[in-house]
């Protein structure tokens, strides 16, 4: 994946992301932009995780969506 192209297309990728962290506030998505640290972070707080397994989560998903 890649998030050149996460970032310049949020609008439409934000759906595939609240699908998977269904937790994240549209505020929350707004915040974010398509920046995967952003995400990291809002993921972190959200639920309460560490950032390591936020880094985790978001490898994961980069691998199912590649495209």
């Amino acid at each position: 994946m890649n998030w050149d192209i996460a970032e310049g297309n949020w609008k439409q990728f934000q759906g595939k992301v609240k699908a998977q962290w269904g937790e994240l506030t549209d505020d929350q998505l707004y915040f974010i932009a398509g920046r995967r640290m952003e995400l990291a972070g809002q993921i972190q707080e959200a639920y309460g995780i560490s950032r390591d397994e936020a880094e985790v989560q978001i490898k994961r998903f980069e691998e199912s969506n590649e495209d």
